[in-house]
């Protein structure tokens, strides 16, 4: 004898919050992409690209904002996992910093060194690579992304 079970199935049809997160991911991005190319130019130029078996400042660059809009859908998705509201500007103003500082301690401090070491990059920090150079890029990252987003998010 065949049974049938009824399911519900719930999918979401909008793409604006992880479009909004692409977009301010890419922003804020840019803006620390610009202060590495002035203060730690040897990241964008070696370290980033060589993750990838590459060279150049244009493949660090891209390969930068690239990520910074990957972490922008992360940042977008842990959102709204978390139900956090980040319609008021200064909440989520607050919410990019603190998610700043987070990928600079997993990410740039620990993650990226590891990579760089398991590649054989030429630009190999130490192992935890502690830089407060890195900390306030990754900051003002959070601080684009979290002020950036809200808005975004009402228009993608």
């Amino acid at each position: 004898m065949a049974s049938e079970t009824a399911t519900t199935r719930l999918e979401s049809t909008t793409t604006a919050s992880w479009r909004a997160g692409v977009a301010a991911g890419s922003l804020a991005a840019v803006v620390m992409g610009a202060m590495m190319v002035v203060q730690m130019r040897p990241v964008l130029e070696v370290a980033i690209p060589s993750m990838y078996g590459l060279t150049g400042g244009t493949a660090g660059f891209t390969i930068h904002v690239a990520h910074g809009a990957i972490l922008g859908v992360a940042f977008a998705g842990l959102a709204s996992a978390l139900h956090f509201d980040l319609d008021r500007s200064l909440r989520s103003l607050g919410a990019g910093v603190g998610y700043g500082v987070v990928l600079w301690a997993v990410l740039a401090v620990v993650a990226m060194p590891v990579w760089l070491g398991a590649v054989g990059s030429p630009a190999n920090p130490p192992l935890p690579n502690v830089n407060v150079t890195s900390l306030v890029g990754h900051v003002v990252y959070g601080a684009v992304l979290g002020a950036s987003y809200p808005m975004l998010d009402g228009v993608l």
